[in-house]
């Protein structure tokens, strides 16, 4: 009988003008491998148009250590690297790390092993579960969480971390994917994962130690208004089902909870007419205070509302019986709502000071999208919730 084939594992480390720490990163890297990971092992370094001595470096690495290559591409962008190498790799597991090696190599057998055995199909490090240990600065910490966030209220998303730059996946599940993934560049993660989850596939998290990189070269602002506009995309695409890939039977049975296709309509249109009311009110009322305070005021009286028209339409509870209750419950809605437009005005006016109103007008907007959401869940999970009413008896 012929011997098992050793299963291969294909490690990528995207690169861009990263002369000063290519080499030792992957010297390190392969050494750690080579002493501690019981699978053979692959490390690909992808240069992406580099324009020092970054694939200069990358030829000499492939030629001294085995099991290293080196990749040209003519082109920027993370992902574009990502997909040149994983829709080529005949691994049975493909991933990837940041070249500054912030995350602890520890985590990277107990991040792929899940996938070798079958048991997942992606797999991430993540910075923000309980058993993470993450030293960085309040700013990208604050940057993070509020990304995750936004991907957990506005995309739906149950995966905690999708910036980590610490992630693997089955061979066969990434090229299956990859034909629907649009990004080329920091989005690449998030959409892949995004999709993913919208197929029924399963994602292993790995909490993991991590250090920042002070010499990161990011530029924040612009990462963040490609992710919105990558997540307006990816939205897009769900709602059309422009984005199919074969799924899992388990997936094709699912279907929506109890109740939950009667209220989704009639929720979206009580949401876009207190939305309306909410931006006229602002508008009208910014003429004649700050904006954090015409914000406020706006979504009080809307979330008044809002609670009012939803208890009728949405989840069909009539008479005067728990209103008020429904309404004090619902205000934990609106503080919510509050607390999001409240914060997304302070950051746009750090980022951007003297903003427009226009400008104004988009980031209630956007934390308003995110407010509706969180009042969605909790108006069905808690507030109307049938199994409290028949507790209560309210």
């Amino acid at each position: 009988m012929a011997p098992a084939r050793t299963r291969l594992v294909e490690i990528v480390v995207p690169v861009y003008n990263e002369q000063r720490v290519l080499a030792a990163s992957v010297r390190r890297l392969h050494a750690y491998l080579t002493g501690t990971f019981p699978y053979g092992f692959r490390i690909t370094i992808a240069d992406n148009a580099s324009t020092d001595a970054t694939w200069q470096i990358a030829v000499g690495l492939s030629r001294e250590l085995p099991h290293v290559r080196a990749v040209h591409l003519d082109a920027k962008g993370r992902g574009r690297a990502l997909r040149k190498v994983w829709s080529e790799s005949d691994a049975d597991v493909v991933g990837y790390m940041d070249v500054d090696l912030s995350t602890d190599l520890d985590a990277f057998l107990p991040l792929v092993a899940p996938l070798l055995s079958g048991h997942s199909d992606l797999a991430i490090g993540t910075r923000l579960s309980k058993g993470a240990n993450v030293v960085r600065g309040s700013k990208r910490e604050f940057i993070s969480r509020t990304y995750n966030l936004l991907l957990r209220s506005a995309m739906g998303a149950r995966f905690s971390d999708a910036q980590c730059g610490f992630k693997a996946a089955r061979t066969e599940i990434v090229q299956a994917l990859l034909p629907a993934v649009e990004d080329e560049e920091w989005f690449f993660d998030t959409e892949l994962l995004l999709l993913a989850e919208r197929h029924g596939l399963r994602i292993h998290e790995v909490p993991v130690d991590w250090v920042d990189d002070p010499d990161s070269r990011v530029d924040i602002v612009k990462t963040a208004k490609d992710d919105l506009k990558g997540m307006a995309r990816v939205a897009r695409k769900t709602l059309s089902g422009a984005a199919r890939i074969p799924v899992p039977p388990r997936v094709q049975r699912a279907q929506l909870p109890a109740g939950m296709a009667r209220q989704l309509p009639a929720f979206a249109v009580v949401g876009v007419l207190c939305t309306l009311a909410h931006l006229g009110l602002f508008v009208t009322l910014r003429l004649v205070m700050p904006a954090v305070a015409a914000n406020g005021v706006a979504l009080f009286v809307t979330a008044v509302a809002n609670t009012a028209a939803n208890r009728r339409f949405t989840f069909g509870v009539t008479g005067r019986t728990g209103a008020l209750r429904h309404q004090l419950e619902g205000g934990l809605a609106f503080l919510i709502g509050l607390l999001l437009s409240t914060g997304g005005l302070a950051l746009l006016t750090l980022l951007a000071p003297g903003a427009s109103a226009a400008a104004e007008v988009t980031a209630v907007i956007v934390t308003n999208g995110l407010a509706t959401l969180v009042r969605f869940l909790l108006l069905r999970t808690w507030v109307f919730n049938p199994r409290r009413t028949e507790e209560t008896g309210r």
